[in-house]
């Protein structure tokens, strides 16, 4: 029900432009439908990029995370997820995979494991890389987990350096061994000098700080 309005108001915009709109030919009103639906399709695209998007594993290692301005590609071969943001020109800038982890049987603590189990990914990204070049290692946290150990280098991608800086992590539970391995790799710009400054501002920032184990 239209809301009554005073005469020193009027004429409304609708009253102003009905006697146009009776009188446009079919294929005119057709057009401006058509421009219409097509505003209103972009508007909304507009509101979704600004929106976080989710992704959510479930199975032997359940886990989540949320991103922003990153794209969804297909992951490596076995991997889990890989999200990533290119320039205009189509070279890489960031990207965030997800990749399983499985240690081999231990005995004693998951902090005193995880550095030895490092030491065999480091040579294998060496044999598999021969642009892998390593920077650093050491214990770190991940979104609370005390536990996380990181692995830093620089390797090239399609014709690029990039500083590279994979997360070895697990859940706090005795004797786990399934947990997934976070590789993020970034160009290098301005203000980040290192591979081991890498998620530690921009938009990995986010993916890297919500990731938690479901």
């Amino acid at each position: 029900m239209a809301v009554p309005m005073k005469p020193e108001y009027g004429p409304t915009l609708g009253e102003l432009l009905a006697p146009r709109w009776r009188a446009a030919s079919p294929l005119a009103r057709r057009a401006v439908i058509a421009v219409g639906v097509g505003l209103l399709v972009a508007i909304v695209a507009a509101v979704l990029t600004l929106e976080n998007s989710s992704f959510s594993h479930g199975g032997r290692v359940p886990f989540s995370f949320s991103y922003r301005d990153l794209y969804s590609v297909g992951p490596d071969p076995g991997g889990y997820v890989k999200v990533q943001r290119r320039s205009s020109s189509g070279r890489l800038e960031d990207s965030f995979a997800i990749d399983p982890l499985r240690l081999p049987p231990y005995s004693g603590s998951l902090s005193g494991e995880l550095p030895l189990y490092a030491s065999n990914y480091i040579r294998g990204l060496s044999r598999q890389d021969r642009d892998f070049a390593l920077r650093g290692e050491g214990k770190t946290k991940v979104n609370g987990i005390p536990t996380a150990y990181d692995v830093f280098y620089t390797t090239v991608v399609e014709g690029r350096t990039m500083y590279g800086r994979d997360f070895l992590l697990l859940p706090e539970r005795p004797g786990v061994r399934e947990g997934v391995n976070i590789v993020v790799l970034m160009a290098p710009r301005p203000g980040v000098i290192s591979p081991s400054e890498v998620a530690a501002s921009g938009i990995l920032v986010r993916p890297l700080k919500s990731f938690t184990f479901d």
